[in-house]
């Protein structure tokens, strides 16, 4: 999440300068502010008066006749259609709530990360009879946490006493500890694979 998080980042601060520049170019074209100003622009700056183009014709097709341009094009669009496809999926996906706020209402200054959270409930939940390992992912908003869990079992333990278990055990302390009102929570239970025995 932290790495998704620097990404998204960067590529906003990207998109934000280069808005911020083109919306710049075009107010100072589209109200002459050049020739108000009493400035000279560079030899070639787009958007200089109101009836300049950003690309010309002749920019357009500077290199369209040359060899190596379609190849270019073509492995460049290659390499940012999957990678916009892919920031896309990303953002698609669930997120980590990252930083919640403790108490209801909210105390200030005090905030707690989701991994402490569903390290801690994970750790907990290892300790209850029957469960082998115990696996907690947070998901949601940090104002809408939202716990998700598999529990891998051990070979003849009890499904429903697990669960129950689970609620008035780790849940249960995972609510006093934040002093939230609710958290809402999927278990997903399964049981370890082993041999089976053989009969003689």
């Amino acid at each position: 999440m932290k790495r998704q998080s620097v990404i998204n980042r960067i590529l906003l601060a990207l998109a934000g300068i280069v808005l911020l520049t083109g919306g710049l170019l075009v107010l100072a074209g589209g109200l002459d502010l050049y020739r108000r100003w009493h400035l000279t622009p560079p030899d070639g700056w787009p958007l200089s008066t109101p009836h300049t183009v950003l690309l010309s014709a002749a920019d357009r097709t500077r290199w369209t006749d040359q060899g190596w341009w379609w190849p270019v094009v073509i492995a460049a669009l290659a390499v940012i259609v999957p990678l916009a496809l892919w920031w896309l999926l990303e953002q698609l996906r669930r997120t980590r709530p990252g930083r919640m706020s403790i108490g209801t209402p909210p105390t200030d200054g005090v905030e707690l990360h989701d991994h402490a959270l569903s390290d801690a409930i994970a750790a907990d939940a290892r300790q209850l009879p029957g469960v082998q390992q115990a696996r907690v992912q947070m998901t949601g908003r940090a104002n809408h946490p939202e716990v998700r869990i598999t529990l891998t079992l051990t070979p003849g333990s009890e499904p429903g006493s697990i669960l129950q278990a689970l609620c008035h055990g780790p849940l249960e302390r995972a609510h006093q500890s934040t002093g939230w009102a609710q958290l809402p929570t999927q278990a997903r239970l399964q049981v370890t694979a082993h041999k089976p025995h053989r009969a003689e």
